[in-house]
């Protein structure tokens, strides 16, 4: 499986004309001294978990305040007693990476499942996580497929790739290659650019669902433009033999390039490129230094 990551907590706006607005939108700005001195108010006011998660995170990050792990932690315990499971969620990433606390991976798991309980997706996603490398945690597969199912339900394209890849091995669930497809297409569709790749291959070899190279070649196409290797040097391959996509050499030879330029090589296109005419050779060097440089 490829290397998953963790989910991280950050805060997000309030429901307009919610509690929350001055501070939270003054985050959101940039004014974190702003957002400071108003979540700091709300805070000693009265219970305000939103504006302790928020003291939490500025902490944790040193946003208008000094990079301060230990009060970080500190608020971050007091908006979870008051009810906060994003506070959970944060202490559990803390706890994981040692910051404020010493390491403690099962005490981490702890905090995700108690979050994950009160319905907190990325905390659900985490504790699958944890199960499934089974490092301090035990290695339960069917465990982490479990967790997963939760925190894709909820729109979290990390767990729904995850469990398309548990689904399409058979690890912990039954194999169901047609579910895999399911979950890596929601993936995709969320932006998952490792999931976009995996289900455009599904696409194209009409695995898990009806062949589509057209699909596949649009899908394969989004993910490239997002920067990824192997995309670029299928969509690349596509374009060489017009499968899917009309065919066009010298823009397969500009992806071959830009794929090769990340260390992606691929002898059946370098002989692509070798057999342009020099002016469309050129034109496909030109593009794939324009794209390796950030420009259109």
């Amino acid at each position: 499986m490829p290397l998953l990551g963790l989910q991280i907590s950050y805060p997000s706006l309030d429901t307009p004309g919610g509690s929350g607005d001055l501070a939270y939108g003054a985050y959101q700005r940039g004014y974190y001294v702003s957002a400071f001195n108003e979540a700091l108010k709300r805070a000693r006011a009265g219970t305000d978990p939103a504006a302790m998660t928020l003291l939490g995170e500025l902490y944790s990050e040193g946003l208008g305040v000094p990079l301060d792990p230990k009060k970080a932690i500190e608020w971050y315990r007091k908006a979870a007693d008051a009810g906060s499971t994003g506070a959970l969620f944060a202490l559990g990433n803390m706890t994981l990476a040692g910051r404020g606390v010493p390491m403690d991976e099962v005490a981490a798991a702890q905090l995700f499942r108690q979050a994950a309980e009160k319905g907190n997706a990325g905390a659900a996603y985490n504790l699958g996580l944890l199960y499934l490398q089974g490092r301090k945690v035990p290695k339960e597969p069917s465990e982490a497929a479990r967790w997963f199912e939760i925190a894709a339900a909820k729109d979290v394209e990390d767990a729904q790739y995850a469990l398309g890849v548990l689904l399409k091995e058979g690890n912990g669930v039954d194999k169901d290659v047609a579910a895999a497809a399911r979950m890596m297409g929601a993936a995709a569709r969320l932006g998952h650019v490792t999931a976009q790749v995996e289900f455009a291959i599904m696409q194209f070899n009409g695995t898990g669902v009806p062949k589509d190279e057209a699909a596949a070649a649009a899908m394969f196409r989004k993910a490239a433009l997002a920067g990824n290797a192997i995309a670029q040097n299928r969509y690349a391959r596509l374009l060489a033999v017009g499968r899917g996509v009309p065919e066009d050499k010298t823009k397969a030879a500009a992806w071959h390039l830009l794929a090769k330029s990340r260390g992606l090589g691929d002898p059946m296109l370098d002989d692509v490129v070798a057999k342009l005419p020099e002016a469309d050779r050129k034109k496909a060097q030109a593009q794939a230094a324009r794209w390796e440089s950030g420009r259109s």
